[in-house]
């Protein structure tokens, strides 16, 4: 079952309500409607690029995405990525999800800060990255006619969105700043917490304990 809004099928499954219950009491306004704008734009840029996706395991990568952000997580030691895709494949194990569909999910949720690696992978794979890259870089921004992206902000507004998904980022990561080596948030704790001290591959490298 799905049901249409802004253009796009939205699944109506038990597993979709599922999911949208469970992130809206246990996450932000802000980060409820980010998830969910990831899967309208993740759709779009899907029917864009002529792929043929599952919509509920997209759906289902895009709600838990940004979920390794809350506190419960800040003490994990591992990247917010990973923590928000063990919780979609907890949460899709339960309910007797088949093992390729939840290996799909969690790639696509731990991969969806990782550029050019998605793309060419599995359709849900990469369209949750498609989805976010939209939503909080604009990267395709002309890809989607501004009627339609004037819809889907109309129904998952996005106010100060640019300042308050950066503070989200922030208070996710900076408990755990070892988690950002080699990754793109690696920046964000360099722009938000004073002393933040990024790592360094190439010393990495050089102060190994190899001799040569």
């Amino acid at each position: 079952m799905a049901k249409d809004e802004a253009g796009v099928r939205v699944p109506d499954t038990e597993l979709a309500r599922e999911a949208t219950e469970l992130v809206r009491e246990s996450t932000s306004e802000l980060i409820y409607h980010h998830s969910r704008r990831v899967y309208f734009f993740g759709s779009l840029q899907g029917r864009n690029r002529d792929l043929s996706f599952d919509p509920e395991l997209l759906y289902i990568g895009a709600m838990f995405h940004d979920l390794g952000l809350n506190e419960q997580f800040h003490t994990s030691g591992r990247r917010f990525e990973v923590d928000g895709a063990d919780e979609a494949r907890r949460f899709l194990q339960a309910r007797g999800v088949p093992e390729d569909s939840v290996r799909r999910v969690w790639t696509a949720i731990a991969l969806h800060t990782t550029p050019g690696i998605p793309e060419f992978m599995e359709p849900e794979v990469a369209l949750v990255t498609a989805g976010v890259e939209y939503d909080v870089l604009g990267i395709g921004y002309a890809d989607i006619p501004a009627a339609v992206r004037e819809e889907i902000v109309a129904l998952h507004p996005r106010p100060d969105f640019k300042k308050r998904i950066l503070g989200a980022f922030t208070d996710g990561i900076r408990p755990k700043p070892e988690t950002t080596f080699g990754n793109v948030k690696a920046d964000v704790l360099q722009h938000y917490v004073p002393g933040f001290e990024r790592g360094d591959f190439v010393r990495t490298i050089l102060d190994s304990p190899w001799a040569e």
